[in-house]
C-alpha cells in the first residue's frame, strides 16, 4: 500500500514497503522528480538505510562472539512498515524487531521515518531510532533518494549540475571496490559546480564527509529552471552516485550516518567504522529536507 500527502503544490507518494519515497509530483507543471525504478538501471526510488550503510566485509559481521550475515544496506528497505500517524500533511512509518530481524541483528529497535509536508515545496524527513534493548546498540542509517536527471524530455544529462554549499574544499572519502580506503583519502574543491558527467562515477559515488556540518546540495538544469535541493543537517556523509557504465537518467543524492566496512575491518561490530551507539531508551534523530523548483 501506498500513502499520499499533498498541499497546494505538489503531491507527495510514500510506499509502505521499506517506507520508500516513490513519487513527487509539481501539480502546476507536472513534472515527476523521484526517479521511477527501471530495474534495466536500478531497481528502487529511495530505500532507507537501516541498520547498516554500504557492505559489510563479506557480509557478515561478529558480535559477542556469533557471526552474523547481512545484505549490503541493511534489512529495512526490504520490510513493511506500519503507518503509525497520518495527518494531512505527516505520516509516521514503524519498524521494529522481531524473530526475523533478531536473527540477523540480535538488538530490539524501533525505527521511525518521518515525512512532513514543512512548505509549499518542502519535504522533511527524519530518521528516529529508539533502542529498546537492555544494552547499547550499534547501528547505522541513511537515506538513497534518486533524483531523475533529465526532468523533461529533450534535455540531457549533462544539461544538469551539482553545486554544494557551503563552497569549500571537503574530504572525499574513497571505495576499493565496495569498501573504504582510508589511505585513499583526498579532497574534493565545490567552489566550481559539478557539471554532470558519467566519467566522474567510474570509481563509484562521490563521497564526502561532513562530519555532521549542515550542507545543501542542489541538483538542478544549468538555467536553474527547474531541480531539487537538499537540505542536511546532522549528517556525517553524503554519497553522489549514478551507475556509471548504464548512462542511467538519474543522480542519488545520499545523506548517510555511518558508511561501509574499511578493507582493514576487523568484523566486530562494535569496532565498526562510522558505527552509531545508543543506550537503553536513549533515542537518535537524522534529519534531511527536499525542496522542489
Amino acid at each position: 500500500m501506498s500513502v499520499k500527502l499533498e498541499n497546494d503544490s505538489i503531491t507527495v507518494v510514500i510506499s509502505e514497503m521499506g517506507a520508500e519515497l516513490v513519487r513527487v509530483t509539481n501539480k502546476e507543471s507536472g513534472l515527476e522528480y523521484m526517479w521511477e525504478a527501471d530495474p534495466n538501471f536500478w531497481g528502487r526510488h529511495a530505500p532507507n538505510l537501516f541498520p547498516i550503510v554500504g557492505r559489510l566485509k563479506g557480509d557478515r559481521y561478529k558480535y559477542r562472539d556469533k557471526t552474523y550475515f547481512m545484505a549490503q544496506h541493511g534489512f529495512a528497505r526490504d520490510n513493511e512498515f506500519d503507518l503509525v500517524e497520518k495527518t494531512a500533511n505527516t505520516a509516521r512509518f514503524r519498524l521494529v524487531d522481531n524473530d526475523e530481524s533478531f536473527s540477523i541483528y540480535p538488538f530490539h529497535f524501533q525505527f521511525d521515518v518521518l515525512y512532513r509536508l514543512t512548505e509549499q515545496d518542502t519535504l522533511g524527513i527524519a530518521y528516529v531510532v529508539t533502542n529498546t534493548d537492555t544494552h547499547d546498540i550499534y547501528f547505522s542509517v541513511g537515506g538513497h533518494p534518486g533524483f531523475r536527471a533529465p526532468l523533461e524530455a529533450g534535455e540531457k544529462f549533462t544539461d544538469y549540475y551539482i553545486n554544494v554549499e557551503p563552497q569549500r574544499k571537503y574530504n572525499r572519502a574513497k571505495l576499493v571496490g565496495p569498501y573504504l580506503d582510508n589511505n585513499l583519502e583526498s579532497t574534493f574543491d565545490t567552489r566550481i559546480p559539478l557539471r554532470l558527467r558519467r566519467d566522474d562515477y567510474k570509481d563509484d559515488a562521490i563521497i564526502l564527509r561532513l562530519d555532521q556540518n549542515p550542507v545543501s546540495i542542489v541538483l538542478a538544469k544549468l538555467s536553474e529552471s527547474h531541480g531539487v535541493t537538499m537540505h542536511i543537517q546532522n549528517a556525517k556523509y553524503v554519497g553522489i552516485w549514478t551507475p556509471y557504465a548504464k548512462e542511467a537518467p538519474f543522480v542519488a543524492i545520499e545523506p548517510w550516518w555511518g558508511i561501509a566496512d574499511t578493507v582493514d575491518a576487523d568484523g566486530e561490530l562494535r569496532h565498526k567504522y562510522g558505527i552509531n551507539t545508543l543506550a537503553p531508551a536513549q533515542t537518535f534523530t537524522g534529519s534531511y529536507s527536499l525542496t522542489f523548483f
